[in-house]
């Protein structure tokens, strides 16, 4: 066995000084920006700039502090116009212009009610005076939080509900004891619309994050994700069994649930891009809600791909033999079934028409009538019970999809009619 011995070297004096171990400098790396942001993907990057629109805005409204003539003017009211920043500052543009708009109109209602409020229980005098302001306060609280819970108000208008209450009850309980409440109100009314200024500007004019465009997109790219699994679904059915053992893990359906769990996303950007200006091709009556239409639509596609797993995953499998005689007519179909998805998918990205859906769909029909043919009953019943069932499943759930892209082909037809999508 081998040891390693240490030596000491006396010095000129003849002391003996014990060895130095040579130290090890810790190595510390710092990632630079541009290689951050260039490993992460575009919407991180795009999340940066929103976060430098919005140091922006709020160096704009300190302004309002720093420089003295503009403090002379407003006074501390320029807290307010920081706080509509902070407060209504959003990611999408639309979302920026629905809280904005929905704090201006609530804000202004509310003074307005309160002010009204405080000068009618003003003239009762006396007890009557706060009386007066608290069964104010009661009814429109009462009244205004119920109109609040409506569906209606709730989807587009719960944020100007809410500032409406706080404002009224603000102004109206503040009357009593203030003697300038109406120059107090319009000077705070006059700093929160520089405020929701500042951000209009830096939101719309500086690199703007438009939901339109978003949503367009989203829906557009789920076609191909779907179109991607179903070709993945038949080539993990038609595997040999040699080739599935050998296999580390099966087909991933993460494709389809994203397309599954799309839905809240899609109604909370198709209601900003309602809010959003003309820009590009989307028109203020651009047709927002057939896009809610058409991810409904690849939802129930979804649903069907994931369904297929039992398929897939199930330990009564049929026989090589039976698989490889429906191998061509089922990947006829599933091809078509993908490109069909991908030309509908092309057809939203590009803004163009695609071929009339009536084409789509006999094409579909004739697929699927000759797969039809190979699970006749007849055909069937001269298999085992268990591998004509674990066929007859797997087959039926690929015929049910064309049903579901025919339409789907109609809905994404409609709407080219409706946006005037341009014809190729």
């Amino acid at each position: 066995m081998n040891s390693s011995t240490i030596v000491s070297i006396p010095d000129g004096d003849g002391v003996v000084v014990p060895p130095q171990k040579e130290k090890k400098k810790p190595r510390i790396s710092f990632p630079s920006l541009s290689s951050f942001l260039g490993e992460k993907a575009p919407y991180d990057t795009k999340k940066v700039i929103h976060g430098i629109k919005v140091g922006i805005s709020l160096v704009l409204v300190s302004l309002l502090y720093l420089i003295k003539p503009l403090y002379d003017q407003v006074g501390d009211n320029a807290m307010w116009a920081i706080m509509t920043v902070v407060v209504v500052y959003e990611f999408f543009a639309g979302a920026t212009l629905c809280k904005g708009v929905n704090r201006g109109i609530g804000t202004t209602l509310g003074g307005g009610f309160g002010l009204a409020t405080a000068f009618l229980a003003k003239e009762a005098g006396g007890m009557g005076h706060a009386i007066g302001v608290a069964v104010a306060v009661f009814v429109c609280g009462a009244v205004a939080t119920y109109v609040r819970l409506l569906t209606s108000i709730k989807k587009t208008y719960d944020y100007g509900v809410m500032i409406f209450i706080l404002t009224f009850n603000l102004v109206a309980v503040s009357g009593i004891r203030g003697e300038t409440i109406v120059q107090l109100a319009r000077e705070r009314l006059m700093t929160i619309g520089m405020g929701f200024g500042v951000c209009i500007f830096t939101n719309l004019f500086i690199h703007p994050m438009w939901a339109s465009d978003e949503l367009h997109n989203s829906v557009a790219s789920r076609f191909e994700a779907l179109a991607s699994s179903i070709d993945g679904c038949l080539e993990e059915y038609f595997k040999l069994s040699e080739e599935k053992e050998n296999q580390t893990a099966g087909f991933d359906f993460s494709g389809c649930k994203s397309v599954l769990y799309s839905n809240a996303k899609d109604d909370t950007l198709e209601k900003f891009a309602r809010w959003e200006p003309w820009h590009g091709k989307f028109g203020f009556s651009h047709p927002w809600d057939k896009y809610l239409d058409i991810g409904n639509a690849l939802r129930d596609v979804a649903v069907t791909i994931i369904s297929m797993k039992g398929c897939l995953q199930s330990p009564r499998q049929p026989s090589s033999t039976l698989k490889q005689s429906i191998r061509g007519q089922c990947e006829d179909l599933s091809s078509t079934l993908a490109s069909s998805l991908r030309e509908l998918g092309d057809s939203i990205k590009t803004m163009r028409k695609c071929r009339a859906s009536f084409l789509i769909v006999s094409k579909l029909e004739t697929k699927r009538e000759e797969l039809n043919l190979l699970v006749s009953p007849s055909k069937l019943g001269e298999l085992k019970n268990d591998e004509g069932l674990a066929v007859a499943s797997f087959v039926f759930m690929l015929m049910d999809m064309v049903g579901q892209v025919e339409v789907l082909a109609k809905k994404v037809e409609e709407l080219g009619n409706v946006a005037n999508f341009d014809s190729k």
